[in-house]
């Protein structure tokens, strides 16, 4: 049995859909990627059920691992605010628009721990 792959056609198609649609639509965009991200991966876990993920929750942590949900989010939501902040402050509003997402992904691991 193989592990299915990540649809990387229908990912392709989504991020062009994105592009045309315009930040009105960031929020559902980001939800169905992530929904689709996750799906892929139940169905890995679902066809290999004896091996534990190698990313899973640690011991002590509940519920699921959103680690890629918030590397996806983290990409996404850079590439408008990185915009934003070089229009509005120039080469210190890149910096300090990269600097805050650095840290919320730092704060969110350290958070899980």
């Amino acid at each position: 049995m193989t592990t299915p792959r990540l649809p990387r056609d229908d990912l392709t198609a989504a991020m062009a859909a994105r592009r045309e649609l315009g930040p009105d639509y960031d929020d559902a965009f980001i939800e169905t990627v992530v929904d689709r991200i996750q799906e892929t991966l139940d169905a890995r876990a679902a066809a290999s059920p004896r091996t534990r993920p190698r990313f899973g929750p640690g011991p002590g942590h509940g519920g699921r691992d959103h680690s890629l949900a918030m590397a996806v989010l983290s990409l996404l939501a850079a590439i408008p605010l990185s915009a934003i902040g070089v229009v509005h402050a120039g080469l210190p509003g890149l910096v300090v628009t990269l600097t805050a997402i650095v840290l919320v992904n730092v704060t969110y691991t350290c958070r899980r721990r």
